[in-house]
């Protein structure tokens, strides 16, 4: 339970990226819903982040949290904010999706 609360707290991180971007690119009343936003999803993210950290050891869950939260704002920076999918940047994200996966399969 606690890996999908831990994978749970990652894409919160990648919405709480996401908020941010739209927020850069929005005015007004808008921007302001975009911030608040990133800070109920940076909340939420970091709420359940504490949660896992008590069962999982810390190295680990901070290490796949913050691996979920790069890898999911590289796509969607890739596929909303239109940033280059170049080879190295999709060759270095295969192999932090490869490392996150390593941990999971080293730890309890």
């Amino acid at each position: 339970m606690n890996w999908i609360l831990l994978i749970i707290a990652g894409l919160f991180e990648v919405i709480f990226a996401s908020c941010l971007g739209k927020a850069k690119e929005s005015t007004g009343t808008t921007a302001i819903w975009w911030y608040g936003g990133f800070l109920l999803s940076l909340t939420i993210s970091m709420s359940l982040l504490v949660k896992v950290s008590q069962s999982l050891p810390i190295g680990t869950a901070y290490a796949v949290w913050t691996g979920i939260g790069a890898v999911g704002t590289v796509l969607v920076g890739i596929f909303v904010f239109k940033d280059p999918a170049t080879f190295w940047r999709i060759f270095f994200i295969t192999t932090l999706i490869g490392s996150i996966i390593g941990l999971k399969v080293v730890s309890n």
